[in-house]
């Protein structure tokens, strides 16, 4: 392993930098935003901002680098996501901050799929497998001391903005001084998505509702927070546990998934999501409105640390779940295209998570956002039961469940050794 980060020190430590700067400033927005007091509809709106940029960025930034290149494609990228943060610091608007979001969503998906990329590029059959884990772990360690790094100043001041910005600008450095060659980008096909469906219903349907749920849990969980009255360092402890349970959870879970029928464990964790969303509402000290039983048993600040801990567990290993058992269907040569299906279906859902799940904080006050949680794991539990009477268990010995990080492209998704792709001309090398 310290050969391999030896080799591609570059790299991680670009993206590594990359995702610290990502994690301090989608949360930092939404702290802000409840101190400026947008409205619900206002931050949602915003915070779908990334994901529409980033949707659109996943399907131009391969033509681009074919065009010019990775090294260029990257650092033009790194510094419009720098210039973003600075336009969102000087105006506090909430169409300006929208902007933003797009211009960052746009920016960090073109540095996500080059990182990736180049990784498959210095990747071979035997390292392949160490290579995905080696970039987990970075992106994940990156997310958790970006959201720690919410307790550098004041969200009302710009200092926290301007190191953003310097962050993202640093990110540079390393992939710019590289000696190594950039590789050929290869473009990868995805699935077309009527052909997905019929290929893996609930990996479909579970993929869509995952990225709703993930938009709506990591853009505003931070304006959740600011809403109930937690201090800026419970904001950020709190989002650093769901990051750390996302990326732990996904080894013991995907075991079992590996043993059992992986609908059942898909069900499973949707099951253990609803109950402990509804226990978060229960021990919040907040109300849930307009709902005949009302909430309100007063605030007891560990158990809902606890409770939100274990959620974010069960559910962020909720896409590798979906990922496996749609591999179940597929021969191994179409991995690849079917997680970029998948892919393309969770973007879709995640650009409208934000804006839907403010919505039921409007109406239901901030616990909103725990019961629009809720209703998507019950989807996926209801669903997922109801294909287990329609279709048998598929045993395929050619997919076991991997553990990802959130933000992988399907270029990432290669570096799974399960995927079949030759990569042995990188032996050559």
């Amino acid at each position: 392993m310290g050969k391999l980060f030896k080799n591609s020190w570059a790299l991680f430590t670009g993206i590594g930098i990359i995702m610290i700067a990502h994690g301090l400033q989608g949360n930092l927005m939404g702290i802000r935003a409840v101190m400026e007091e947008f409205n619900y509809f206002s931050t949602g709106i915003m915070m779908s901002g990334y994901y529409v940029g980033y949707f659109l960025g996943s399907n131009m930034t391969p033509k681009l680098v074919s065009r010019v290149g990775h090294i260029r494609v990257f650092a033009a990228f790194a510094s419009l996501s720098s210039l973003s943060i600075l336009i969102i610091a000087a105006y506090v608007n909430p169409v300006v901050w929208t902007l933003g979001r797009f211009l960052t969503g746009l920016s960090l998906v073109s540095c996500y799929i080059v990182a990736e990329s180049w990784l498959n590029d210095r990747a071979n059959n035997r390292t392949r497998g160490k290579i995905l884990s080696a970039y987990m772990f970075v992106t994940y360690i990156g997310l958790a001391i970006g959201m720690l790094l919410l307790n550098f100043d004041n969200p009302e001041n710009f200092k926290p903005f301007i190191l953003v910005s310097i962050l993202l600008s640093v990110a540079l450095i390393p992939i710019l001084l590289t000696k190594r060659k950039a590789p050929k980008f290869k473009k990868i096909g995805t699935l077309k998505i009527k052909e997905l469906y019929k290929i893996s219903p609930l990996g479909f349907v579970s993929s869509f509702c995952t990225g709703i749920i993930y938009s709506a849990l990591f853009t505003l969980a931070a304006v959740y927070a600011s809403i109930i009255n937690f201090s800026v360092f419970e904001i950020s402890l709190l989002l650093f546990l769901i990051t750390v349970a996302g990326a732990i959870a996904q080894g013991p879970i995907g075991y079992f998934s590996d043993q059992f029928d992986r609908r059942s464990v898909i069900i499973l964790c949707s099951i253990i999501c609803v109950i402990f969303c509804f226990l978060s509402i229960f021990v919040s000290g907040d109300t849930l409105q307009y709902i005949n039983i009302v909430v309100d048993p007063g605030s007891d600040k560990l158990m809902f640390f606890i409770f939100v801990t274990i959620y974010a567990g069960a559910s962020l290993s909720l896409f590798p779940l979906n990922l496996s058992h749609t591999n179940d269907f597929v021969p191994k040569e179409k991995f690849v295209a079917a997680g970029g299906g998948l892919q393309l279906v969770f973007g879709l859902g995640a650009i409208g998570g934000p804006l839907a799940c403010s919505f039921f904080m409007n109406i239901f006050g901030p616990n909103g956002f725990f019961f629009f949680l809720s209703i998507f794991h019950v989807i996926i539990a209801l669903f997922g039961t109801f294909r287990m009477f329609v279709r048998p268990t598929i045993d395929n010995p050619e997919s076991t469940f991997t553990p990802l990080p959130r933000n992988i492209t399907p270029l990432g998704m290669e570096l799974d050794p399960d995927t079949g792709v030759d990569l042995s001309s990188s032996d050559k090398k």
